[in-house]
């Protein structure tokens, strides 16, 4: 029981803390108070605040000014360094270490060298330029938002996707690369969520010489033209060009897959849209007869190949998340497995050869307690990811998932109240009501206090 009340106790914490860190919030909040990256997807609360001005949040060894958009967690800040990406054994640095060796074994330069130099050590601190800017995407583009990002200030953040990294090595005179990295989102709460992920991007340009080799007639062709943008390619490119870099990314992507999951695989193709590719596409594979999305690609758009200087060149580019795809690979069915330092859980994964075959045998799954909260909602500025990172915030790993069950608008004052459901599951031991009372009623003061809400309770 010892280990329940320091628990316990450092989830209270976690209560105070909020007050003296966002010391303006609850007034701020009553005063006033989405997923982008090629392929995953993407969660606020002592962030659903604002940040004191002139106060610092300090990070990786820089410090960064707080300010009106600053709205990064305990819980969140807790998880920056960690890099499971890079931690040897571990399931996710087993995904990055198998696409890697595939990408040097299948694709090398003229020298014998591989052709994709690889990136997994950025740091995921980058600017809102990066994050957005850089890849086209609009000012007024609602994944800019606070309520699905986590911002340091107004003009840094933690990366939402590692295509932030593009724009400086396209800048940088890279042709291939791989870049992996922990992305960070604000976004539900359920057994395939959780506010830090990981991602595996590549990009890939090809000169005219490189695109029309081998083909006849080649040296006639042009990657460029003035044409008119359609649904199925841009007004820059050619046909030809178009088809011939989407016949390789397709075929590189079939490759991938196959290399991970064996074959006989089936695949298919799902038009969709990012900001900076087009033609895009999501790839779905058949998988113990279900379709499922893994990850999602697209022809660079010209204009941001131009702008980083790479104007005689076109390219692909692709994205995954490396938890769905070990949840797929593995059959772990809980996202929170992956930050567990449980030795049932790690030790399975240490294999002598990284594409040995690995099925996770789960742990011992306990009884869940499951509470619910009600309350009504602000006059204004509501944001449901506020309450999701403030739960998140409170109960940590503890919460298994968060469910919005009901919504009621009074008829007469027109009041709106929300009442969700908390599952409490502990990983490792059964948790006891009135230990998870004492965090649930945690909750409920926070959110009365960081989210201007009335309680129900």
């Amino acid at each position: 029981m010892k280990e329940v009340s320091t628990m316990v106790c450092s989830a209270l914490r976690r209560v105070a803390h909020v007050r003296v860190y966002l010391v303006r919030t609850a007034s701020s909040v009553s005063r006033g108070h989405r997923q982008l990256a090629l392929g995953s997807r993407p969660a606020t609360s002592e962030s659903a605040a604002r940040g004191t001005p002139g106060s610092v949040v300090e990070l990786l060894g820089q410090s960064y000014p707080q300010d009106d958009y600053s709205n990064i967690s305990q819980k969140v800040l807790s998880r920056v360094g960690r890099n499971l990406h890079n931690q040897q054994h571990h399931p996710l640095w087993l995904i990055k270490e198998r696409v890697k060796e595939h990408f040097y074994k299948q694709y090398v330069g003229r020298f014998g060298t591989p052709l994709f130099s690889v990136y997994d050590n950025f740091p995921p601190v980058v600017t809102t330029w990066q994050n957005f800017d850089s890849l086209l995407i609009p000012a007024d583009h609602p994944s800019r938002k606070k309520g699905d990002n986590y911002y340091l200030n107004r003009t840094h953040m933690l990366r939402a996707h590692t295509s932030a990294h593009q724009w400086d090595l396209l800048h940088a005179g890279l042709d291939a690369f791989l870049v992996v990295g922990d992305v960070y989102r604000r976004d539900q709460i359920d057994c395939q969520h959780y506010p830090v992920f990981h991602q595996l991007e590549a990009v890939r340009l090809f000169s005219k010489h490189q695109l029309f080799a081998g083909i006849k007639d080649g040296e006639s062709l042009q990657l460029f033209e003035q044409s008119s943008r359609s649904a199925h390619k841009q007004e820059t490119h050619t046909m030809e060009a178009l088809k011939l870099v989407e016949f390789d990314l397709k075929q590189t992507l079939t490759r991938l897959v196959t290399h991970l999951f064996g074959d006989g695989l089936d695949i298919r193709w799902v038009d969709c849209y990012f900001p900076f590719t087009h033609p895009s596409f999501e790839m779905e594979i058949n998988f113990h007869g279900e379709w499922l999305e893994v990850l999602g690609c697209g022809v660079m758009e010209q204009q941001l190949v131009n702008s980083a200087g790479a104007q005689d060149k076109i390219g692909w580019a692709f994205g995954l998340g490396l938890e769905r795809l070990a949840m797929i690979l593995y059959d772990i069915p809980d996202i929170r497995l992956f930050w567990s330092e449980d030795e049932r859980f790690l030790k399975q994964f240490h294999v002598s050869d990284i594409n040995q075959k690995v099925k996770f045998q789960p742990l011992s799954k306990y009884p869940a307690v499951i509470n619910d909260i009600s309350f009504w909602l602000p006059s204004e500025n509501y944001t449901e990811n506020d309450f999701y990172d403030l739960v998140r915030t409170i109960g940590g790993d503890l919460v298994e998932k968060v469910d919005l069950i009901d919504k009621f608008e009074h008829p007469k004052t027109h009041k709106t109240s929300h009442c969700y459901r908390i599952t409490y599951r502990h990983m490792e031991r059964t948790l006891s009501q009135r230990e998870v009372t004492r965090v649930h009623q945690a909750v409920q003061e926070a959110a009365v206090q960081l989210l201007a809400v009335e309680g129900r309770f």
